[in-house]
């Protein structure tokens, strides 16, 4: 039931990889223009993707919680209001949802790549 002739070819192997690494961008770059649309300086953009690589660290709750914590302390650093820390916090947290959701879709998409490619065992 083994060998070369039971499983998926390199051509699949390098575009499941570079799937992979786009999600984890969305990871990064949605927490970071959700805070900026809603608002953030440099600071609270910042701040937003630091915390979530640190986040990465924590699991899921660190996923979620660690730009939104990022993105409040880098505008209390620069020296923005609790209230539109907050708002940067907000924003952060919608696109790291929106990120999440477009990562959902690239995990359809790689199981669908990889259901297509790999062949039947009957």
């Amino acid at each position: 039931m083994l060998g070369a002739e039971k499983s998926i070819g390199w051509k699949t192997i390098v575009v499941l990889v570079l799937l992979t690494l786009v999600s984890y961008a969305f990871d990064f770059l949605g927490s970071y223009f959700g805070a900026k649309y809603f608002g953030a300086t440099k600071w609270g953009a910042f701040g937003a993707i630091t915390g979530a690589v640190i986040g990465l660290f924590f699991g899921i709750i660190g996923l979620f919680t660690g730009p939104v914590i990022g993105a409040v302390a880098g505008e209390l650093i620069a020296g923005k209001r609790m209230i539109d820390a907050g708002r940067a916090g907000w924003g952060s947290l919608l696109g790291n949802l929106s990120a999440t959701i477009g990562k959902l879709v690239i995990a359809l998409a790689m199981i669908t790549i990889f259901l297509v490619n790999v062949p039947s065992p009957f």
